[in-house]
């Protein structure tokens, strides 16, 4: 059987020295010769792959650190290890500008996965389809691809109420509305909340494990802010200074939650269902 020490070997042509265990099915394994690199066990068919390729094509932006992929197969992924320190206001505003260039990348098209990633990606632990718009538009996509299938796996599940499943439908039938300028596909992390942002003391912010596909770049900013990010304000500041958003762009930051937080729904049930609703009916959460 395969193990994180075997795939470390395997992948980078080194010999392992020793391994740490950490969260998340996550392994530091360091090499011999010193250095340190990450090996991470999939959580389903897919995964890895999607979590590689998704990898790779942020990375091919050039524009905002990533790990560097040493290899995968279908069940281990190998990284380089990020070394962290404390978040500065500095890395913040380089990061906001970053994280624009990164999204001016852009995409094929609202819901193209990264190049060699499974149609099946994931977010977190939950499935995540990656299905090309084909011209209806991002409000009609998001609401088909990224609201409503979490949406009915909560409600069949019994983790939300129908009234309050009805109350995220009318907000997807107002989407068109609220959506504000169409903007092309922007080259999108995916599952850009703080704990894949990593600062690494020396000025930089990282990214690590992305749910890349095309969407609207405000998805990621309307991540950023759900589960608080340091120094945010002075990531807005760097973002807006070379990528403006459009005017309402606070408004629609409700909207483009929707999707992580029915995620969480899913996955951890009925602690994030007030949140759910109240984005939907655009109040705040109680």
């Amino acid at each position: 059987m395969t193990t994180a020490r075997n795939a470390a070997e395997r992948f980078t042509g080194r010999r392992a020295a020793a391994e740490r265990p950490s969260s998340g099915g996550v392994t530091e394994v360091t090499l011999e010769g010193g250095r340190t690199v990450v090996v991470k066990r999939g959580d389903g068919p897919g995964s890895v792959r999607a979590e590689a390729a998704g990898l790779r094509w942020l990375a091919e932006a050039a524009v905002v650190r990533v790990p560097v992929v040493f290899g995968n197969d279908e069940d281990w992924l190998v990284t380089e290890r990020v070394p962290q320190g404390p978040p500065g206001p500095g890395a913040a505003v380089r990061f906001g500008r970053e994280l624009a260039a990164l999204h001016a990348a852009g995409a094929p098209a609202f819901g193209s996965g990264p190049p060699g990633g499974p149609r099946e990606a994931y977010i977190g632990r939950a499935r995540m389809r990656n299905v090309p718009d084909i011209g209806a538009g991002w409000p009609d996509w998001y609401a088909e691809h990224r609201v409503l299938p979490y949406l009915r796996r909560a409600v069949d599940g019994g983790v939300l109420t129908g009234a309050e499943g009805r109350a995220v439908e009318r907000a997807c039938e107002r989407l068109p509305q609220l959506a504000g300028p169409a903007e092309p596909p922007a080259r999108l992390h995916g599952d850009l909340w703080n704990g894949n942002v990593l600062w690494d003391g020396d000025g930089r912010v990282w990214l690590i494990d992305p749910a890349a596909h095309g969407g609207h770049r405000e998805t990621d900013l309307a991540m950023l802010r759900l589960f608080g990010c340091p120094h945010l304000e002075r990531v807005l500041e760097g973002y807006q200074e070379v990528a403006p958003l459009a005017e309402g762009w606070e408004e629609r930051v409700g909207a483009h939650q929707l999707f992580p937080l029915l995620v969480h729904v899913v996955l951890f049930g009925r602690s994030y269902a007030e949140r759910a609703v109240a984005a939907a009916r655009g109040t705040p959460a109680g």
